[in-house]
């Protein structure tokens, strides 16, 4: 709004502002210096008194209580500087002259009442000065002087006693608007405008003292402007207003309009002041505050018939019934009046809308405009005038659902071209009736109900609306505790922010078939439910709602998506969510049209006010399908790592052989045979089948021809027949005080030889490796053992062994050092008992007849009995059994 027309007592902000509208202008004046004084006592910084922008080119000072410029505070490459509400009195040639690039410069609203006349002369880049409202006494047209590119002055409200411009006005030739005037000014002359009558402006606007006191004719024809605003009151001169009209005749306007044109009273001759109006080419007339009634509104209305004016615009007016007003029926209506726009705002007596006790006036108008008129129904009268509305505007009054709804009337026909309908900020409460009223008018399209009290009752009966609805606006009502059953399902735009929603009313949208575009901002809904199908909806908005939880599967549904808007809710910082940001944003699927500001975390609580936009997850956190390929190659690689150990160190040889150690203790146990606390053997031979002869001739000999002998245990002759061999081999080696193993190259290929070797260790652990006793017959090279020999390889590194020489001067000294390890051969006399009784479990058995493909194997005699002995050959790594008895085995060692 441009300040020339601005009443006193309603643009004065901050502390002027009742001061303005209670003592006057002349005792502003008294209270700003006192202001000034005090606040300059107080010695505010510098560096506090102005908000300067970052690129030093505006500065606000505005409201500061200042009295003089701060120019030491002002950087010099300034381009906009806002001096406005301040206490200045004087503008001095110093005050702006180092700010030699100032293009705007705001002294409004402060207490000046001398600019010098060199004041401007540094700034002549200057396009836009506003001096409004201050105390100057004369027009500075010498400072104004070297203002060649001004282009926008304001210098209206002051005290000047004259509104003559001089010659130095026709020197601005770029100039766009001019304000100017005061409450001091009594009258306009006819030259007072001379000086840029070859100016074309797109604004003047000129102010007068209350009461005009003199107008010559002819003032103002020197002007050339798209825009006319005069505030200029008539009350006690009104014959001026059709000199003013005459002046105005045959000009052409975009628009023309009068501020206050009866101040403080109302018009009451019969002679009519507006018949100039049909002279003038204007595309839109306002009439802005000031008293009027029906008289004077039928002059203005009457007039207007005759002319191109396309938009009337009445605003803010004091309307009264005319006591002398003599209503004739439709003779004194208004009928004729074409109109695209009729406008009626902030007037309080709703009479107005009948002055003449019909609403002919509104037959040709195709806008139509009532907002804040504090009227109540609409009578059934009214709807018949209303033919050629397309767009109807009775927002902010105080409609309800019987007044606006009366089921006396009839519908049926009515408002045929209206396409929009705007009633909101009302007191409607039923859809139900709303639907019943605009259900008859066949090309409503757009309707807004907004800010009144839908949801708070629950509907009575069924909402019928017709097909061609498309837009409703529904926002700021409470949907809270109703659904959405009566809204029309034909929309294609639907607003329903700040409803207190709670939840998505999934049964209402999943029948709403072609939704393009929804508002669900400012309520409490608190989540997305999944499965949400919309294909054709393009826009949603769910901004300022209580939901954290937010993913590209939310939205799945919704191929046509475009653009979103869900800023400000308590989001909880997830992967999902910073898949769906990345998606949106990089990848662009969706337009976020309010990031990144309005989002941040809620949870979890260490990133509580961090920005989403700051929230970056692992990789291993929240993509699954590196997890699940980090996690099989991980697998993966742990198991062949496992089969390779398990193939260079023969675990499935030593796994075989722990699982035959505890079959043949839990056989033992079975069979209550226990383990013997005592030796029966001193010692028993391993060796491979290849070494057989060696044994029996060398090493079995020797030691069993000893005085005494000692007993000795070896396969060929002292293994139980009929029992498993794993269990033979196990129950001898812990019945044997020593093991003697004769190593060789055949006994290293040895399957059995093996098992025999690992059994020993077995029995040795947790004890010292005495009882194992390593005789070499052949050399042999540790390093060449294979992986599974790794415990007879350390013992080859570590421990003494014995080798057989090939020297027989040499045996003998084998033969002592044998002997020594093996150590006296004396059996106690349960050990004596115990070989007895194993020869005698032997001898009662039957005679077994073992099938033993080996012709080598050796087959004793025992207690003239005779028996066939398993040959175990021990250089093949594999038995093989032939069921013949339960006792009867062949076996192939």
């Amino acid at each position: 709004m441009d300040p020339v027309f601005v009443e006193i007592g309603t643009m004065v902000e901050q502390p002027f502002k009742v001061l303005c509208s209670a003592i006057g202008i002349y005792k502003i004046i008294v209270v700003t210096l006192l202001v000034s004084a005090y606040c300059s006592s107080l010695h505010i910084p510098l560096n506090n008194i102005c908000a300067i922008s970052k690129d030093n080119r505006t500065a606000d000072c505005s409201g500061r209580y200042l009295s003089y410029v701060p120019i030491e505070a002002l950087p010099l490459s300034l381009e906009e500087l806002d001096l406005s509400l301040n206490a200045l009195q004087e503008i001095h040639e110093r005050d702006f002259c180092p700010l030699r690039y100032l293009r705007v410069l705001k002294l409004q609203f402060n207490n000046i009442s001398l600019i010098e006349d060199r004041a401007f002369n540094c700034n002549t880049l200057l396009e836009d000065l506003n001096i409004f409202n201050n105390s100057l006494t004369s027009i500075p047209d010498k400072a104004l002087e070297p203002l060649a590119n001004l282009q926008n002055l304001y210098m209206s409200n002051n005290l000047y006693r004259s509104a003559t411009l001089s010659d130095i006005f026709s020197t601005f030739t770029k100039l766009k608007i001019l304000s100017l005037g005061g409450s001091l000014i009594p009258g306009l002359k006819e030259g007072d405008f001379r000086s840029i009558q070859h100016i074309y402006l797109d604004k003047f606007a000129i102010k007068t003292a209350s009461s005009l006191k003199q107008y010559e004719q002819g003032c103002l024809k020197f002007i050339r402007t798209k825009n006319m605003w005069f505030d200029v009151a008539i009350d006690q001169k009104p014959n001026y207003l059709p000199i003013i009209l005459q002046d105005l005749a045959n000009m052409t306007f975009s628009e023309l309009r009068f501020r206050n044109l009866f101040e403080f009273k109302y018009y009451t001759d019969r002679e009519d002041i507006f018949h100039g109006l049909k002279d003038i080419n204007m595309q839109q007339l306002i009439l802005y505050r000031g008293k009027f009634n029906e008289n004077v509104l039928r002059m203005a209305l009457v007039s207007l018939q005759f002319s191109p004016v396309k938009s009337l615009s009445l605003l803010s007016l004091d309307f009264a019934r005319s006591p002398t007003f003599e209503e004739a029926g439709m003779g004194s209506s208004v009928t004729d009046l074409v109109l695209d726009d009729l406008i009626l705002r902030d007037i309080s007596n709703p009479d107005i809308l009948r002055f003449d006790w019909h609403f002919t006036w509104f037959s040709k108008v195709r806008r139509l405009t009532i907002k804040n008129v504090n009227f109540n129904f609409v009578p059934c009268d009214a709807w018949d005038e209303m033919n050629v509305i397309e767009l109807l505007d009775l927002s902010k009054n105080q409609l309800q659902d019987t007044y606006l709804y009366n089921r006396q009337c009839d519908y049926v026909g009515k408002v045929p071209a209206l396409q929009c309908f705007n009633i909101s900020t009302n007191q409607l409460s039923s859809l139900v009736d709303v639907s019943a009223l605009v259900g008859e008018f066949k090309k409503l399209q757009v309707i807004d109900l907004s800010y009144n009290q839908f949801g708070i009752s629950k509907e009575v009966g069924v909402c019928h609306w017709r097909q061609n609805i498309t837009k409703m606006i529904l926002h700021h009502n409470d949907f809270g505790k109703s659904d959405l059953s009566c809204l029309p399902t034909t929309v294609q735009y639907l607003d329903l922010s700040d409803c207190n929603l709670d939840h998505v009313d999934m049964d209402y949208f999943q029948r709403v078939s072609d939704l393009k575009e929804l508002l669900l901002s400012g309520n409490k809904i608190k989540f997305i439910p999944p499965g949400w199908s919309n294909p054709t909806l393009q826009l949603l908005q769910l901004d300022g709602n209580s939901f954290g939880l937010i993913s590209m599967s939310s939205f799945k549904e919704m191929p046509r998506l475009s653009q979103l808007k869900a800023g400000n809710n308590p989001y909880h910082c997830t992967c999902d969510l910073h898949s769906f940001i990345q998606e949106s944003t990089t990848k662009g699927k969706v337009n976020i049209t309010d990031w990144p500001d309005n989002y941040r975390c809620y949870h979890p609580e260490a990133m509580l006010n961090t920005s989403v936009a700051n929230f970056f997850p692992g990789l291993l956190e929240c993509d699954i399908r590196l997890v699940i390929i980090i996690s099989v190659v991980t697998t993966a690689t742990v198991v062949l790592a496992l089969m390779l150990l398990c193939y260079v160190f023969n675990v499935p040889w030593y796994t075989r052989a722990i699982c035959h150690i505890i079959r043949a203790k839990y056989r033992a146990y079975q069979e209550g045979l226990g383990i013997s606390k005592t030796f029966a053997y001193h010692a028993f031979i391993s060796y491979s089948h290849s070494d057989a002869d060696w044994v029996r001739d060398q090493l079995l000999t020797c030691l069993e021809s000893n005085k005494p002998p000692y007993n000795i245990c070896i396969h060929e002759r002292d293994f139980m027949p009929g029992k498993w061999i794993i269990d033979n081999i196990i129950e001898n080696i812990e019945n044997s005080r020593k093991v003697i193993f004769v190593l060789s190259k055949h006994f290293v290929n040895s399957e059995w030889c093996n098992y025999e070797l690992y059994f020993a260790q077995q029995r040795a652990i947790g004890k010292t490796f005495s009882d194992v006793v390593l005789v070499l017959k052949e050399p042999i090279d540790p390093d060449s053992l294979p992986n599974k020999y790794c415990k007879l390889k350390k013992m080859l590194n570590t421990k003494t062994y014995l080798e057989w020489p090939k020297d027989p001067k040499q045996q003998i000294f084998f033969w002592a050092q044998l002997k020594s390890v093996l150590g006296k051969p004396v059996l106690t006399r349960d050990r004596t008992i115990s070989i007895r009784s194993r020869i005698s479990s032997r001898s009662s058995n039957s005679t077994l007849e073992l099938h033993v493909e080996n012709p080598m194997a050796r087959q004793p005699k025992v207690q003239n009995q005779e028996v066939a002995l398993p040959e175990m050959n021990r250089d093949e790594g594999n038995l093989v059994y032939t069921e013949m008895s339960e006792t009867d085995l062949s076996v192939q060692r």
